[in-house]
């Protein structure tokens, strides 16, 4: 990707330290996590959001000093995914945040769409968890928030199954947003390793190729992946998480690195 800026589509001027701290400053990240917390299948485990695809998000902004706000569909409390909470998966950045009381009261009653003043954001970004299989994929109000964050040439992210945000939005010329563009989702097959392949409402790595998604997915299942496509850019699963707010943060001029299309884990 070229050294650009992201909002007006010009070459980036090189700025001392100080002009560029004072330009970070006005930057702002909205982050929406689900409300959902049933699979609404008798046999399955409740489910909600995926705790560390919010955090590693959140860290990496928190280390380049800019703000983010954590919003849901509905507002009021998140349900979390236990399973995100387990020995194995539940890494040491996450469970500080998780044993954080601080940080966790942030998602005891979040704000709803209704409430989100979108021009005062550069970054949108979905984090997953299965639950947002449900309330991302037909709510027009987020949907409304997607096109017009993106046209107006912000950056529009997801992972995993935070990706389901993407698949139903269609920008004003009536073109699905994912068309002809590449990127990535939660893969069909890695639901039969999460052992809940029976219980997903759909097929989210089909649903994005059938809306024209050029899809790509890491060699190996659930290692990360995340696709940057220009303003577009998505995380396979929650080890994409780091990498995918990394990306966003270069495509806002908040972080230097390796400017390649995709990266696979």
């Amino acid at each position: 990707m070229r050294n650009v800026d992201i909002r007006k589509g010009s070459l980036r001027r090189r700025v001392g330290p100080i002009a560029r701290r004072e330009e970070l400053m006005d930057k702002k990240a909205l982050v929406v996590v689900t409300n959902h917390s049933d699979f609404e299948h008798p046999k399955a485990e409740p489910t909600g959001l995926w705790l560390s695809e919010l955090t590693h998000f959140y860290d990496e902004y928190e280390k380049a000093g800019i703000p983010v706000d954590i919003v849901s569909p509905k507002g009021g409390r998140i349900p979390i995914d236990g399973r995100s909470l387990g020995r194995l998966v539940l890494d040491k950045a996450a469970r500080r945040r998780y044993e954080d009381p601080a940080f966790m009261a942030l998602l005891e009653n979040t704000r709803p769409l209704s409430d989100v003043v979108w021009e005062d954001y550069d970054v949108l970004y979905f984090a997953g968890g299965h639950g947002a299989m449900w309330d991302f994929a037909d709510d027009d109000e987020l949907h409304d928030l997607v096109r017009s964050m993106y046209e107006s040439g912000r950056v529009v992210s997801a992972v995993c199954h935070g990706t389901a945000a993407l698949q139903n939005v269609r920008l004003s010329n009536g073109e699905y947003l994912v068309a002809g563009k590449r990127g990535t989702g939660f893969a069909y097959f890695d639901e039969r390793i999460g052992g809940v392949k029976r219980f997903v409402p759909y097929n989210l790595e089909n649903r994005l190729k059938d809306r024209g998604m050029i899809y790509s997915k890491a060699r190996l299942p659930l290692a990360g992946h995340t696709v940057v496509d220009d303003r577009l850019i998505t995380g396979q699963n929650p080890n994409s998480a780091t990498e995918t707010a990394q990306r966003t943060l270069e495509a806002i001029g908040a972080r230097h690195g390796d400017r390649n299309e995709s990266r696979h884990g």
